[in-house]
């Protein structure tokens, strides 16, 4: 464990000196591993050095400072040891009687990360691991709501159930409707104005016209940071929407929520005291390693009444005024998340949170001035958080095509 330990921080230490992508062809790793599995064990010796010969060497450095590809995933030093901490404890987090510690621990975290969000108290939260998951449970709880008994009786016999979203929303949403029955077909995309922002009249249009055949909507989904442009929707305006329709609003702000911790980006924030769900991912802006989101829900007996099932073999584990985060979710296995959330947010604080985030959409804006003066390449998005689209311009038609798609 000392081993792993020192090779895990001289590699965060050395990152910088080493290439951002590595140069391996598809099979090159797998061919450098053995195709049976072992009969007899092996020594730890040589585990570590097909780790560091092998291994490593295949590996895209997501933490390098060069790599500009996704805004995927951040992560510090009190994260890292937080996940090394969690494994050495590998407690099952399902109930209370489980795990005490994990469970109010997450129960804590949640609730911090739900003030910096400025959401009111009647507002509860969920740790699971992707903002995709996160989402999935949001849409079931919503095809609860609207179709009371779904998770009993299916959804055979009812009204087509539609989801709406933006042009730039995220593909997790349409993978939720595959899975929870509704069908991708029925994940309408609504168009987008210039800034790749959910059009608020084409949406009401759209929603009117479907009711008006006998369509249910079911959940618009408002995004806070799209992957492509880091767009955000009005969420204060589709809140009106969908309040008059009674639809459930889910806000998809797995990136941009991190903006949050900013007094001066609080306009992030409008319309979300407003929805009925809300994911976030603080592995993405707020320094958590992965995976970790968060799915807030107002009233998180929302959730509860969706997917309690406690089997036989757990019904001595029930404590009464005891929350049990099995109850709240498809897990039942729930690892200790928690804990490297804890140590991040005690490490930094907000203030230190913020400070860093700042720091980033300040880099992000300084690329964009760049951009902006340079006579070979135009920006093609606005530019509101850290990510910046662009493309080139110097040069005939379709080399400009050829380079921009690559």
């Amino acid at each position: 464990m000392h081993l792993i330990a020192d090779w895990a921080a001289d590699y965060r230490e050395n990152i910088e000196s080493m290439p951002v992508a590595p140069s391996v062809e598809p099979g090159e790793i797998s061919a450098g591993l053995p195709s049976s599995p072992p009969e007899k064990g092996e020594s730890f010796d040589a585990i570590f050095a097909d780790l560091k010969n092998i291994i490593v060497p295949g590996v895209l450095n997501w933490a390098h400072p060069e790599f500009l590809a996704y805004f995927g995933c951040t992560t510090t030093a009190p994260g890292v040891l937080g996940e090394i901490a969690s494994a050495a404890l590998n407690i099952n987090a399902m109930t209370w009687r489980t795990s005490p510690a994990a469970t109010e621990l997450e129960t804590v975290v949640v609730d911090w990360l739900r003030q910096w969000l400025r959401l009111p108290r009647t507002f509860g939260g969920v740790v699971f691991d992707t903002a995709s998951i996160s989402t999935m449970h949001a849409l079931t709880a919503a095809r609860e709501e609207i179709l009371p008994g779904a998770r009993s009786r299916g959804i055979t016999g009812a009204p087509t159930l539609r989801i709406y979203t933006s042009e730039q929303g995220h593909s997790s949403i349409d993978k939720a409707a595959i899975a929870i029955g509704i069908g991708e077909e029925n994940v309408v995309r609504v168009a987008c104005d210039e800034n790749f922002c959910m059009r608020i009249e084409s949406l009401r249009e759209l929603i009117e016209r479907e009711l008006a055949t006998g369509m249910k909507p079911l959940a618009v989904v408002a995004s806070c940071g799209t992957t492509s442009t880091a767009s955000v929707d009005s969420t204060a305006a589709i809140s009106e929407i969908c309040r008059e329709h009674k639809i459930w609003l889910h806000i998809d702000a797995a990136y941009g929520g991190g903006l949050a911790l900013l007094p001066e980006e609080k306009w992030i924030t409008d319309g979300w005291a407003a929805a009925d769900s809300l994911v976030i991912n603080p592995h993405k802006m707020l320094f958590v390693p992965l995976d970790f989101s968060v799915l807030f829900v107002r009233d998180l007996e929302r959730l509860r009444r969706v997917f309690t099932l406690v089997p036989e073999y757990l019904r001595g584990d029930t404590v009464e005024n005891e929350r049990n985060y099995m109850d709240y979710g498809l897990p039942l296995g729930r690892r200790f998340r928690a804990l490297k959330a804890w140590m991040v947010f005690r490490t930094f604080g907000r203030i230190g949170m913020a400070a860093r985030i700042r720091e980033h959409l300040r880099l992000a804006k300084l690329f964009a001035e760049w951009v902006s003066a340079s006579p070979n390449f135009e920006l093609s998005a606005p530019v509101s958080m850290g990510v910046v689209c662009f493309r080139a311009t110097d040069g005939n038609a379709t080399d400009l095509d050829i380079f921009n798609s690559e």
